[in-house]
């Protein structure tokens, strides 16, 4: 069954999803955050099949959330950069991130820590805030249709 387009879709999560939700998508702009520019580069690290990493950068290309520039070193290659939209991703990668380090590891398992470069401690762990800054629950929000 074919999806409708994303500008049909009421819904901004599944506007979002539509754009980054699957794996490699995702783990590109996670790359693209820790300093990954090059196709080869993201091949590499990801494993990915090539014909799958250039559907899903050409995708994140004309989403808005990576652009493409001459190589920096001044080689031929182009380079993959994240645009001031795909840097506003940062806080869905981290909440990801956060959600991972505390659902998917057990007690002592080796995993990857987000740090604060200023400090050099773990960054806080993020949390919906109401009006006054105290943590926001699930229960205490509900959708409402703009029109």
């Amino acid at each position: 069954m074919p999806r409708r387009p994303t500008n049909d879709e009421p819904c901004p999560v599944a506007r979002a999803v539509d754009v980054v939700g699957d794996r490699w998508s995702l783990l590109i702009v996670r790359d693209a955050f820790d300093g990954t520019h090059r196709f080869g580069d993201f091949q590499r690290k990801l494993g990915v099949a090539r014909n799958i990493l250039s559907d899903r950068l050409r995708k994140l290309v004309d989403a808005g959330i990576l652009e493409t520039r001459d190589a920096s070193d001044g080689t031929a290659y182009q380079e993959y950069v994240l645009t001031p939209q795909g840097e506003s991703l940062f806080p869905v990668v981290v909440a990801l991130r956060q959600w991972g380090e505390q659902h998917l590891f057990t007690r002592g398992e080796r995993h990857s820590v987000l740090i604060e470069t200023r400090t050099g401690k773990p960054i806080a762990r993020m949390a919906p805030q109401a009006s006054d800054g105290s943590v926001l629950l699930p229960a205490a929000t509900e959708v409402r249709k703009v029109t």
